[in-house]
């Protein structure tokens, strides 16, 4: 069994708030979670209205698959007009 960790830092340039910070995130993962079968939340950078720090997990008993669905993940995030990708880290258990 492995598991495939990714933390990803996002710069949210059109967010005046916290409420327009959830607004954004909550949509966001909720699709990600339904369309990769991952688990997914925001993990740090909770106070912070123009930021955000996701973490999100994927176990398999593969590896490779692992990281296949978590570059999927990263290139939709990336391709998600509201946010920008400041930084990403991926490890596996």
């Amino acid at each position: 069994m492995v598991t495939v960790v990714l933390t990803i830092h996002l710069e949210l340039p059109s967010v005046e708030s916290l409420k327009d910070k959830r607004r954004l995130l909550k949509p966001l993962m909720t699709r990600l979670r339904k369309d990769f079968n991952i688990s997914i939340a925001e993990v740090d950078s909770n106070d912070r209205h123009r930021e955000a720090l996701i973490g999100a997990a994927v176990i398999s008993n593969k590896g490779s698959f692992g990281h296949q669905v978590i570059s999927q993940v990263v290139n939709r995030i990336e391709s998600d007009p509201s946010v920008v990708v400041a930084d990403y880290q991926v490890e596996s258990y």
